[in-house]
């Protein structure tokens, strides 16, 4: 648990220094921050601060309330917590005093939660409190699957042998499972590091219950109960390392298509820096593989799927290879709406906008034209 916490700490420092020391992130208006304005209230501080205990209250009860959070999977998540939250607790509020005296509109949710949190309704924005609690479910629900992913991946390359690397296969198993340890590294720094100092805070989180639906079923608990009983395409198929084991070059050639789709998965990832999370607005992203398509991660990912489980091949016969196809195009369906949904989320910033007009004209895949069905939703 700790040696990931250093991981973590390591990364998000080399981020930040180069975010705040070269590009100087935390004069960008997206902040909310304006250094030239200077209004300190310890009063404004002290409800902000509130609202960050009512905040990490409100998670603590959902971890009581549902059984999920009750079992010894998370151990190492709530280990990491303990030794987390006590500095959080010690320097959120003179980091709270800092940042809300160089806010122009400082009344924001954190503010609105405190209030929520004193009983001082007549005061509360509703939809910005939220908003709030929104964004700390993203965090709540995520950030445990992601650091215990991280964990169980890291302990296992402490401890890896490296002389076993020889030979295409055994390359490829490690870096085919180093890669997605790098992605769930950096998202769950990214879920930690929600600072508005460094522009990496939540501005909106997702707000319809069908964009929640399409994200969170694609993830444990709810892939369970959904995914492997209504899209299991790859039972009883003809894996592509079965499939081609007797043809030493294509073997190859076939992993190594796979291995750079899972790095241009990761590559989208990394390319967020401390900025990503599922769900949430946090900045536009249009550089890396977004220079090219939206949604690089997702198209690398679907067709990663395509090449490992190979579903049109089946010792079943044709029939089963149908069915196999059909359902793994039902995956990819669920992951279109998630990307269409995220996009009908983001279409209310102008930022974005400019962004999907110009992959519309430039990007690798402005040859085919949106269904009607999914087309952007303009604010």
């Amino acid at each position: 648990m700790f040696s990931a916490l250093f991981v973590m700490a390591v990364t998000a420092g080399g981020i930040f220094l180069v975010d705040l020391g070269w590009q100087r992130v935390h004069l960008r208006p997206s902040t909310g921050m304006d250094f030239a304005h200077n209004d300190p209230s310890w009063n404004r501080a002290l409800v902000k601060y509130v609202g960050l205990l009512g905040s990490l209250g409100f998670v603590a009860l959902l971890y009581w309330l549902f059984p999920e959070y009750h079992g010894s999977y998370y151990i190492r998540y709530y280990q990491m917590l303990w030794a987390v939250v006590p500095p959080l607790l010690f320097l959120g509020l003179p980091y709270i005093y800092l940042i809300d005296r160089h806010m122009p509109e400082p009344r924001d949710g954190l503010w609105h939660m405190g209030m929520a949190v004193l009983l001082q309704w007549h005061a509360v924005d509703t939809r910005m409190l939220g908003q709030h609690l929104l964004g700390w479910l993203i965090k709540g629900f995520f950030l445990p699957l992601m650091f215990t992913s991280m964990c169980a991946g890291l302990g296992k390359y402490i401890v890896y042998d490296f002389s076993q690397l020889t030979g295409f296969k055994a390359w490829f198993d490690f870096l085919y499972d180093f890669l997605y340890f790098i992605d769930v590294a950096l998202v769950s720094m990214g879920y930690l590091a929600t600072l508005r100092l460094a522009d990496t805070h939540i501005r909106s989180a997702e707000p319809t219950l069908l964009g929640w639906a399409a994200a969170l079923v694609c993830y444990e608990p709810f892939w369970s109960l959904f995914g492997r009983q209504y899209l299991a395409y790859d039972s009883g198929g003809t894996p592509w390392g079965q499939w081609l084991w007797d043809f030493p070059v294509a073997y190859c050639l076939w992993g190594g298509a796979i291995l750079l789709l899972v790095a241009i998965y990761v590559w989208a990832t990394v390319i967020f820096g401390a900025r990503f999370s599922n769900l949430t607005h946090r900045g536009i992203i249009t550089n890396g593989p977004y220079r090219w398509t939206k949604h690089p991660a997702y198209i690398a990912k679907n067709l990663t799927w395509w090449l490992i489980s190979v579903p049109f091949l089946s010792q079943g016969g044709p029939d089963e290879a149908l069915r196999h196809c059909l359902l793994l195009l039902g995956l990819n369906g669920l992951y279109l709406l998630r990307a269409k949904t995220e996009e009908w989320h983001l279409s209310r910033v102008p930022d974005y906008l400019r962004y999907v007009q110009w992959i519309d004209q430039h990007g690798l895949f402005r040859w085919a034209r949106p269904l009607p069905l999914f087309a952007i939703r303009r604010a």
